[in-house]
């Protein structure tokens, strides 16, 4: 990646999108000072899965090595019914040699935590600002604060989540789209749990529920649980592990070994939204990136990846001179990529979390029939993909 010109940027967000920004600027040349409303930088979050695309990108951002180094390659990814019987096993081997990359799974508090410390290294980054407005000119931008101060620079990137206060100062406010489905997630440590994957990990589908583990490296895994649910109907912290239990009592044993093995105060619990593409991610001197332009389901494991791939494709539009029309370019550049995956990814969940066991049956004799070539063929655009 090439050095440009010493202009500054101000990144609203430090989680992996606003991270990966800062970081990929500085690549550039450019000052960048990286902002977030959190009083500490913790992610509070469990594992994530980076597939071969995430991982070339965070190459290219100098910091896969270590990825690699932290986390877990997906050796091993079984779709199972509730009882454990193998449905398929998805093609990860042959992935690998294809792309000539592994997929790894990292805890995203691990995750921020290199990306911090790369970032850090050039930039400062700021907790307990929260960013309230934004004005702009021809000559720049102006980032205020709520505690009154205010910072100028030349372009202003939003990358401050689902929720994010730059999308709502640019374009309003726009409803959130609920999934239909809530998240349970947590990490422990237990061989049992994994017994007979191979350290790898799997994914079980039972009627309006799932639950999937993984090896996160280092004796721990991480799991979820995804369960259809009235919007609002989150357990209350004390009740969760007793709830997951409750829900995913007779499942497959590992499953509830896992639940068991995790302590119950850390179990994290949120509804899962997205929101329908926006026409536009930017409006002058100010755009947005990952989540705050293209919230998407989780269905696919892409949600972190495209917040990598865009920040990399916005620092390299960003070597145009004049940043109103670089921004227009970063956006149509991602925008049909982004808009694509948030579909994909809603219509997986209502595939993996239906109910009706007619079309549960017919759904597990397609995956089973599936062959290693079709899928493979069928995710290829997405993991396939190599951001420039």
């Amino acid at each position: 990646m090439s050095t440009g010109s010493k202009r500054k940027a101000i990144v609203v967000g430090a989680g992996i999108g606003g991270l990966c920004t800062a970081l990929s600027l500085q690549l550039e040349g450019w000052q960048v000072l990286v902002y977030d409303k959190a009083t500490s930088l913790r992610e509070a979050g469990a594992g994530i899965v980076l597939a071969a695309n995430a991982m070339k990108a965070l190459d290219l951002l100098g910091v896969g090595e270590t990825v690699r180094h932290v986390g877990a390659p997906v050796v091993q990814a079984d779709i199972r019914t509730w009882e454990g019987t193998v449905i398929t096993s998805l093609p990860a081997a042959k992935q690998a040699a294809l792309y000539g990359m592994q997929s790894y799974v990292i805890h995203r508090a691990d995750l921020q935590s290199i990306l911090v410390q790369a970032v850090s290294e050039r930039a400062t980054i700021q907790t307990h600002k929260q960013w309230v407005d934004g004005k702009q000119s021809d000559q720049g931008a102006i980032a205020v604060f709520g505690d009154g101060t205010q910072e100028e620079a030349d372009v202003i990137i939003g990358a401050d989540g689902i929720h994010s206060a730059v999308r709502e100062h640019l374009f309003g406010q726009h409803p959130v789209r609920y999934s239909g489905y809530l998240a349970l997630r947590g990490v422990c440590s237990t061989e049992e749990a994994l017994h007979g994957n191979n350290g790898g990990g799997f994914e079980a589908l039972g009627p309006g529920k799932r639950f999937g583990l993984s090896s996160l490296g280092n004796g721990r895994l991480f799991w979820f649980a995804a369960i259809n649910a009235p919007e609002g109907n989150i357990p209350p912290i004390e009740m969760r592990k007793a709830e997951l239990l409750r829900q995913f009592h007779g499942w497959y044993s590992p499953i509830v070994s896992a639940i068991e093995a995790t302590e119950g105060s850390t179990i994290l619990g949120h509804p899962i939204f997205d929101r329908p593409p926006l026409r536009r991610w930017s409006s002058g001197r100010m755009t947005l990136l990952g989540d705050a332009a293209h919230p998407m389901l989780p269905n696919l494991g892409q949600g972190g990846a495209q917040a990598i791939e865009d920040a990399i494709v916005l620092a390299r539009c960003l070597r145009h001179s004049d940043i109103p029309s670089a921004l227009l370019a970063y956006e149509k550049e991602r925008k049909a990529r982004t808009n694509r995956i948030v579909r994909m990814s809603r219509s997986m969940g209502r595939i993996v979390q239906l109910e009706n066991p007619l079309l549960i049956y017919g759904r597990n004799k397609i995956l089973a029939s599936l062959s290693d070539a079709g899928y493979i063929r069928r995710f290829d655009s997405i993991i396939g993909y190599e951001v420039q």
